[in-house]
């Protein structure tokens, strides 16, 4: 079981793929802003962070930053402004995904980003 950050400004959107993440088995903690999103990543340790590029007054781009400061951990930006995100200055997110993303997909894909992450770690 993994601790994911899970950031959507759309209070919908974030509860579904809390619901997504958590039915995999993860301990998922949700945000509805970057600036909340920022403050936990200062808070607490996570093992991933998946958010949205746009967060109403705020970019993504903040998050994926907080995130990279804190760790290595897989961040995975999960957007219908997915060419936005990828042309953004560094740090880059570990993987961009085009809204809606499949469930099944997002699961796979986070799983796979965390077994390489322990990988990386215990080398």
């Amino acid at each position: 079981m993994a601790r994911i950050l899970c950031v959507d400004d759309e209070p919908n959107v974030v509860k579904l793929k809390c619901a997504i993440l958590e039915a995999a088995g993860h301990q998922v903690t949700p945000c509805v802003s970057a600036a909340d999103a920022i403050a936990k990543l200062a808070e607490q340790e996570y093992d991933a962070v998946i958010t949205d590029w746009r967060l109403g007054d705020a970019s993504g781009r903040a998050v994926v930053q907080a995130a990279k400061d804190h760790s290595n951990m897989p961040v995975v930006v999960v957007s219908g402004y997915v060419n936005d995100a990828f042309q953004a200055a560094e740090p880059l997110a570990d993987l961009y995904l085009e809204k809606p993303v499949n469930p099944e997909e997002l699961v796979t894909i986070v799983n796979e980003l965390l077994k390489t992450g322990e990988k990386t770690a215990s080398s």
